[in-house]
């Protein structure tokens, strides 16, 4: 199915035992996006009356089928789970390069569950996984993480990872990926702590399968040109230009992909 590896990772963190999973496509398609997947299985696996932080609940980390393509702002990974902040579901998504690294390992999504008894680390490199230990990095923040892990492992690798906020279980705790790039709605990063998690070490080489490649190109061309020009300081006022010519902007609440006079 193209976009997809139609592959899960699932990671039980209480016996560091790791499995692979295939998905039925037909989930692909009635459950669009990673927050559609992440959602579907959250539901389906969980008691909604779990406490958030306990080990019951699950964390999910997973992509899109526009991730590792050359679909511009596509790269993009969604963070699932119950908010310790809310009590209600939570969906936090980040870029950067981490999605394209963790689509890339040939896994559309990692499931997390349980919790360690020490703080560990899950590295992936295709089909190589192993969960480490990461005592040498916890109390430590996400930059310094990020640098010692990468410094483990490879140059070339990714990494998302808590800091003393997720550590601590602050409820505004975010995970952080290429040290600036922050999923950081709902307190995703109090039950990546809660876990015992410390950090996700990504990378691989194998991208999804694309439809017709040549026309994902085009269209990243079209939509680059669409914004050269943009002066710094004004990107979101100029993409609004950009939205409008390629018809899709929202407009008088989803009656129109244009902004008029008569709106006014």
């Amino acid at each position: 199915m193209y976009g997809w590896h139609l592959r899960i990772l699932r990671v039980n963190l209480t016996t560091h035992k790791v499995t692979t999973e295939d998905v039925d496509p037909k989930i692909a398609r009635d459950y669009l996006g990673g927050r559609g997947w992440a959602i579907h299985y959250l539901y389906k696996e969980m008691d909604p009356m779990t406490d958030p932080l306990s080990p019951e609940n699950k964390l999910i980390f997973a992509t899109g089928p526009l991730t590792a393509t050359p679909a511009p702002t596509g790269n993009r990974y969604m963070v699932v789970t119950k908010s310790p902040l809310t009590g209600a579901l939570a969906h936090s998504n980040s870029g950067g390069e981490f999605p394209t690294w963790m689509k890339r390992t040939g896994f559309d999504m990692f499931i997390f569950e349980g919790k360690s008894s020490e703080p560990v680390y899950l590295y992936v490199n295709e089909d190589q996984v192993e969960v480490r230990s990461a005592a040498h990095v916890w109390g430590k923040d996400t930059h310094e993480t990020t640098d010692i892990l990468k410094a483990e492992t490879s140059a070339d690798a990714r990494v998302a990872c808590i800091g003393p906020a997720g550590e601590n279980l602050a409820l505004m705790a975010a995970i952080m990926n290429d040290k600036h790039r922050a999923a950081a709605r709902s307190g995703v990063g109090a039950v990546m702590g809660s876990k015992n998690l410390k950090a996700v070490v990504a990378m691989g080489n194998k991208n999804p399968p694309l439809y017709n490649p040549e026309g994902m190109r085009v269209e990243r061309g079209y939509v680059q040109e669409c914004g050269r020009g943009c002066e710094e300081g004004f990107e979101h006022a100029h993409l609004r230009n950009v939205v409008c010519a390629a018809g899709d902007q929202h407009a008088w609440y989803f009656a129109d992909t244009e902004f008029f006079a008569r709106h006014v």
